[in-house]
């Protein structure tokens, strides 16, 4: 498991394109049959994918998080972004389809990740944060995500949003998590842009096609910077940072938030004119 520590807005204002990518880029999160995870000091959340084609996976603990095991005293949030396939939690299994969800709470002992064909393999990516307090598992398909569109094709930003773990779907200690899927034609995502100094949040996108990627801009809001993004990478965005992207295609993400507040709808606005 990969440490990364904070950075201030000030220190990361004067980073040159390889330091940015050394702090906030995940890449290579998902690799044949392992598990990547990468710990954030930023609200203490760990961004993982797990990949398994030929056998079975199992999410391992790290002496780093000083645990009997990984959910000891954290949450987790799993998302399909690939193939058909099984997660397995304390003995109960749970089939996820593409864009399926489930929740493991805290206090699960033992979760495994297969696919059920390994010419399609599901592909996991994994979001976890502390929890105060234990929340039943819970499975919610892409259909009960209660699909919202939003956006204009004359802005470039039409997009279905999906909602899975937040105050009125999934119930959990801190962790909200859900997705994006851009329309053909549409390559904008979150702008106009906001910030949410109470909480951090993880980008990782996905159906990115090969020889397209996006930019994904960060930093505060008068001082930018931007970062280029291939398929299944994945960003960490400081809670003083906007997060936007851009693509030369269309393509979808998976957005998560941890922190002190829960609400969804928690952010404040930048303008557009107000970017620099």
């Amino acid at each position: 498991m990969e440490i990364r520590f904070q950075n201030s807005p000030k220190e990361t204002s004067r980073m040159n394109t390889a330091e940015l990518r050394e702090n906030f880029h995940i890449p290579g999160l998902m690799q044949d049959d392992q598990i990547k995870l990468v710990y954030s000091h930023y609200d203490r959340v760990i961004v993982g994918g797990a990949k398994p084609v030929a056998k079975a996976v199992e999410l391992p603990n790290h002496p780093e998080l000083r645990a009997d095991y990984f959910l000891e005293r954290r949450e987790l949030g799993i998302i399909n972004v690939g193939g058909d396939g099984v997660v397995e939690a304390d003995g109960e299994k749970f089939s996820l389809r593409k864009l399926d969800c489930l929740y493991l709470g805290k206090g699960v002992k033992k979760v495994s990740f297969t696919s059920n064909d390994a010419k399609a393999p599901a592909v996991y990516y994994l979001l976890s944060s502390p929890a105060h307090a234990p929340y039943p598992t819970r499975k919610l398909t892409r259909e009960e995500a209660s699909p919202t569109e939003m956006g204009d094709q004359t802005t470039a930003n039409r997009r279905t949003i999906y909602k899975y773990i937040h105050a009125d779907g999934i119930q959990s200690a801190q962790l909200v998590m859900g997705l994006t899927v851009l329309s053909s034609g549409s390559v904008w995502n979150t702008m106009p842009a906001h910030v949410h100094t109470r909480r951090m949040e993880a980008y990782f996108y996905f159906d990115v096609q090969e020889n397209h990627r996006v930019f994904h801009f960060m930093g505060e809001p008068t001082e930018t910077r931007h970062l280029l993004i291939a398929n299944h990478e994945a960003i960490v965005s400081p809670p003083w940072s906007i997060h936007s992207g851009c693509g030369t295609a269309a393509y979808s993400f998976i957005w998560g938030m941890a922190g002190e507040n829960y609400t969804y709808t928690d952010m404040d606005a930048v303008a557009i004119a107000d970017i620099r």
